[in-house]
């Protein structure tokens, strides 16, 4: 599937700024189940400075800095991305009868064990505290001898059918816990949550970022900027051996969907990490006390639609 996406963040200041640095995560990554074909990211005012590198966790990003005077930040990302319809869960060994519990004893210390990056993946984070709250929620669908793909499903299927989706319910920095003791949340805090059931019982989970194509209304017509961004889960299994090797599994209690690669063809992946704090799509420091308003539009379609959408959207009269 031919995917492009507009994602187009915008500060407007209540007074000059002087000075300014920031770092952004809009650059979709490459995948098994996705290529990026092109990506432009483009900023107004042009930065004093730009640089491209990649983080820790393999992802794109992109520092800039901005050193005269501005009252106005807009910050455009246009990726186009092809993407392929993921393989579903495995049905048979070695992933398939892996129990929760083999996994969770392959990451418990032991002098001498060799390292498996996906360790970094099962401790506490800035957005993921441990705690048992996490623990008693996951327990009732943790069986014991589970295989750990089934458990992390039934998780999934958990938080979709017993927490409610409700936009505006929870703010950016709202902690998991507080959305888990609520029992409603978006996308962010159903992926925190997820997080926190997952590693209090010792299994690493990352967080991941991106978007999801998404259909408008039955005669509705579809609008720029009336998408969002949105948020998941993937889960390590490791396969027995001496050299660690294993596979990531995506699990979206959004939506109630998964896949090995990503939950679906309809996804694109932006970023992964061990919570929201480490792939934000924007952050950075500015020098000046000016209050701001922030506005983020995102688009996911299909390139030729979209295309229309903009060319029709340019054509209307400015007033």
């Amino acid at each position: 599937m031919l995917l492009r996406i507009l994602h187009r963040t915008r500060y407007r200041y209540h007074g000059a700024i002087d000075m300014a640095q920031h770092m952004v995560h809009l650059r979709p990554v490459d995948t098994p189940s996705q290529r990026v074909l092109s990506h432009e990211l483009r900023i107004d005012p042009d930065p004093a400075a730009r640089s491209e590198t990649t983080d820790v966790f393999g992802n794109q990003r992109t520092f800039f800095s901005l050193q005269s005077v501005h009252s106005m930040l807009t910050v455009e990302a246009d990726s186009l991305v092809d993407t392929t319809a993921p393989e579903p869960l495995p049905e048979t060994a070695p992933w398939r009868g892996m129990a929760w519990e083999q996994v969770r004893e392959h990451f418990r210390y032991r002098a001498h064990a060799p390292f498996d990056a996906a360790s970094e993946f099962l401790f506490a984070s800035p957005h993921v505290p441990r705690d048992d709250a996490f623990t008693a929620f996951a327990r009732p669908v943790f069986k014991p001898g589970l295989p750990a793909l089934e458990a992390a499903r039934a998780l999934m299927e958990r938080i979709h059918g017993e927490l409610a989706y409700e936009a505006d319910s929870t703010e950016v920095n709202t902690p998991a816990l507080e959305a888990l003791e609520q029992g409603k949340g978006v996308c962010q805090d159903f992926a925190h949550i997820m997080l926190g059931c997952l590693r209090s019982l010792g299994l690493p989970a990352r967080y991941v970022s991106g978007y999801l194509l998404t259909r408008p209304p039955p005669g509705k017509p579809r609008l720029i900027g009336a998408d969002a961004s949105h948020a998941w889960v993937s889960v390590y299994v490791p396969l027995p051996g001496e050299e660690p090797a294993g596979a990531w599994f995506d699990f979206d209690p959004t939506n109630n969907r998964c896949g090995w690669g990503s939950p679906g063809e309809d996804y694109v992946t932006l970023a992964t990490g061990r919570d929201f704090s480490d792939v934000s799509p924007m952050r950075g420091v500015i020098q000046s006390g000016a209050r701001h308003t922030l506005s983020v539009a995102v688009t996911v379609a299909p390139p030729d639609e979209l295309d229309e959408l903009e060319a029709a959207e340019h054509a209307q009269p400015h007033r």
